[in-house]
């Protein structure tokens, strides 16, 4: 059992720390970072009971209706409303790449139970899978969140809501995307790798976008200090 937890653990919190470590300038305090990564823990219960009433009860009955419906739309709409309600407004939310540190909190927190769970059911044996595929896709899943989280909060272009919807629509739209290719049965790895490379490649991309941001928004904040000291 030990070397199941250790091996369900360890994907997210390696992932996590990447990210953590990415962020240059302020590092988050780790309370904060524990408080959303534990929200991410607690919504899995809810989301996987919901899923399993609408399993047992067959109110979804095609592939492409469960990617999309009961996976997908269920969980990157709870975890953008746990992020958006919980953490959007929080004091230590301070610079847009923030962003990206609480959304993949949130959502490594989901991905670490659900891959402690799935180990417990059906073996360590497929932990290096676990860690490459579903832990790996819900942390970038929760990058592209979190940068359109940031942008929302600190970008002065009047687009607000539309950088929140893009934060809840994009992530919601590949994760329906990549259940929906595990749905292909015998060719789906065929079509995962070029998804998940192009899902690093996005979610990369974003962490430098986020970066390039928070270098303005502190350049920004160093000026108007030297201004108002004038």
């Amino acid at each position: 059992m030990l070397a199941i937890v250790s091996a369900g653990i360890a994907p997210g919190f390696a992932l996590l720390s990447y990210f953590y470590l990415r962020d240059k300038y302020e590092a988050e305090p780790i309370i904060t970072v524990l408080k959303a990564f534990l929200f991410g823990v607690i919504i899995t219960f809810p989301i996987m009971f919901i899923q399993y009433v609408f399993s047992a009860e067959e109110l979804i009955s095609s592939s492409l209706g469960d990617a999309f419906l009961s996976t997908s739309l269920l969980e990157e709409f709870i975890k953008w409303f746990i992020l958006f309600y919980a953490i959007y407004t929080h004091v230590d939310f301070d610079e847009p790449y923030d962003g990206i540190v609480y959304a993949t909190s949130i959502s490594l927190g989901f991905a670490t139970i659900e891959n402690i769970l799935y180990l417990i059911a059906h073996g360590v044996e497929f932990a290096v899978t676990r860690a490459l595929l579903p832990v790996s896709s819900h942390a970038l899943f929760g990058v592209i969140m979190g940068y359109y989280f940031g942008k929302a909060k600190f970008s002065m272009d009047g687009r607000t809501n539309k950088w929140l919807f893009l934060a809840f629509f994009l992530p919601y739209l590949l994760h329906g995307l990549y259940d929906y290719i595990l749905f292909i049965e015998k060719v789906w790895v065929y079509y995962m790798i070029p998804f998940m490379l192009f899902l690093w490649w996005l979610g990369l991309k974003k962490v430098k976008k986020a970066r390039i941001l928070t270098d303005r928004h502190h350049y920004k904040m160093v000026i108007k200090q030297k201004s108002s000291s004038l």
